[in-house]
């Protein structure tokens, strides 16, 4: 997240600026306005035009109308999507007035704002094609589920998630009974024994050429130009076309989650693959025949992200448990703040790639892993850590991000250190965990429990940035004290092989509870003020986590 301060030449000069918050100050109220298109800086739908006289105005670019557009009198007209609010105070009082705004007043969907901790199977799926040379969907069967669900359980994991592979065909989305032939009775049985939830992989524009769903939606298809796209397979499965969201098939695909709900008990729903372009049809719903096909396109990018709230809401009106996740990890998908009020993001898959970093491929096989941050250690934890800025906003636990569970003690100490900051995600291969990592998980995830929903609520303070020493952060909500304090150690220098202890010392911005666990390489005091005084010692790269307002658990060593 960027926060760029305007100067005095992009006013005279008439700049625009793309979205989605512009902020204002004087030395009595702080005020913001913001938008929804979730386009790209270089490819905007609306933006902030600055001009000399040191205004702002909000101005449609392309894709808000198309001509011709009815408008019906039982319709209305809908604006651009926009939010307003000013506070009495300064910049960081709006922000703080905003991010709780956006975490209990933003949504009616109250599931997305919760705490759980979710894993998700792809990373194993990945792990078992690049490293162990096997198909995406062979770890997708009954077996493997259930044995991931029973450690899941003992590490403290609550939402458990299939990812793709589980079906038989796009569209219809129904059970593979090859892979579960009791259609996930007993997957669902075992999670609801140990109180955990059900979630569901799912390509929402995906339809299989055989299913019932497209004979029934085939004038949905995407199309550009009067040309439709080839059928290609969706990870290991039967060959399926895309279907533009912005039609009918839209709201039939809502109903279809709706009735999987009802009937295979999934409240959780990953979507994955929705890209923002690529339909001008004139016979869906983002304009007709009198308008070009210039004009459908860029009202179909223009419409999809708001189409993709209005399919989430339908779903959460149905079920109120629902959590709806969107995958933006890839390029040309809309991030904007609309969603976040029916839904939240799954924010980081495995990439980014190596083409990305203009590294060449070291494999020309089939098996070529792109994936840079893909290995167990540090690495993808401090990649991951670099959006927390967003919690000076936009609340983190509306940013879902997967941390990997692998031994040894240390590299657990930061993948948990750095998901309870409200990533809240791992994934990764579970059932090798060693039985002294699963307990240093569980133990680490209990204790967080008890603080979570003060951690999820408080502001963030940060010290240092992601991957440099220190880097330290302190979620302790100020009304009680209750929270946590983590302290990275990231660097230890050259030369490698010889060691050199690294100590860090933090002292909490807010008082503290004197109720403390913590590591036993981490010591704490209290001032007179009622802060806490953390001192921490390292040997190794790895992670401290000092809890306050919790009773103690039994101590893992770092």
């Amino acid at each position: 997240m960027t926060e760029t301060l305007l100067h005095q030449g992009q006013f005279e000069n008439g700049q625009m600026f793309a979205g989605p918050m512009t902020v204002a100050s004087n030395d009595r109220i702080a005020a913001f306005l913001a938008y929804e298109h979730g386009s790209q800086s270089t490819d905007l739908y609306a933006g902030f035009q600055a001009d000399s006289s040191k205004t702002l105005v909000l101005r449609a670019v392309k894709g808000s109308y198309c001509h011709g557009d009815p408008i019906h009198a039982g319709d209305g007209y809908r604006t651009l999507w926009m939010q307003f609010g000013a506070v009495e105070g300064e910049v960081s009082d709006l922000a703080r007035q905003y991010r709780n705004f956006v975490l209990r007043y933003f949504s009616e969907s109250r599931s997305s704002r919760k705490p759980y901790i979710f894993y998700n199977t792809w990373n194993f799926q990945e792990r078992n094609r690049y490293w162990n040379r096997n198909k995406y969907l062979d770890s997708m069967n009954l077996d493997r589920i259930l044995s991931e669900i029973d450690a899941a359980h003992r590490m403290g994991i609550e939402v458990y998630v299939i990812d793709t592979g589980w079906f038989v065909k796009t569209g219809d989305w129904e059970v593979n009974a090859e892979r579960f032939p009791d259609g996930l009775a007993q997957v669902k049985e075992k999670l609801d024994a140990y109180g955990m939830k059900l979630g569901l992989w799912f390509d929402p524009k995906a339809v299989a050429l055989t299913s019932r769903a497209y004979e029934q939606y085939a004038d949905c298809e995407v199309s550009w130009d009067g040309i439709k796209e080839e059928a290609h397979p969706i990870w290991e499965t039967e060959a399926s076309v895309r279907m533009c969201l912005v039609s009918p098939y839209g709201q039939a695909f809502a109903d279809k989650l709706i009735e999987l709900s009802r009937k295979l008990g999934v409240v959780y729903f990953k979507w994955d693959a929705i890209s923002q372009y690529g339909c001008n049809d004139p016979g869906h719903d983002h304009g007709g025949p009198d308008a070009s096909p210039e004009e459908r396109g860029q009202r179909f990018s223009f419409e999809l992200c708001l189409k993709l709230v209005d399919i989430a809401n339908r779903i959460t009106e149905a079920i109120p448990e629902a959590i709806i996740d969107f995958d933006v990890t890839e390029g040309y998908r809309c991030v904007g703040l609309s969603f976040l009020g029916a839904g939240k993001y799954f924010l980081i898959n495995n990439g980014p790639y190596f083409p990305n970093f203009d590294l060449p491929r070291s494999d020309e096989g089939e098996f070529y892993n792109y994936n840079v941050f893909f290995q167990p250690g540090p690495a993808r934890s401090m990649l991951c850590r670099t959006p927390l800025r967003y919690d000076n906003w936009l609340p983190s636990v509306l940013f879902l991000t997967h941390y990997f569970p692998d031994d040894p003690g240390p590299n657990q100490n930061i993948s948990v250190a750095s998901l309870i900051l409200g990533h809240n995600g791992i994934w990764g291969d579970l059932l090798s965990v060693s039985e002294e990592g699963v307990r240093r998980i569980a133990q680490l995830l209990g204790l967080y429990k008890q603080v979570r929903e003060d951690i999820t609520s408080s502001y963030p303070v940060f010290y240092g940035e992601a991957g440099r020493n220190p880097e330290v952060y302190e979620k302790i909500n100020e009304a009680n004290g209750r929270g946590v304090a983590v302290l990275f150690a990231n660097s230890f220098g050259k030369p490698f092989d010889q060691a050199r202890p690294v100590k860090h010392t933090y002292i909490t911005k807010h008082a503290a509870d004197v109720n403390v666990w913590h590591p036993s390489n981490v010591s704490v005091t209290f001032d007179s003020a009622g802060r806490a005084v953390i001192e921490a010692e390292f040997h190794d790269v790895d992670a401290a986590i000092v809890f306050f307002g919790v009773k103690n658990g039994a101590d893992f060593s770092t």
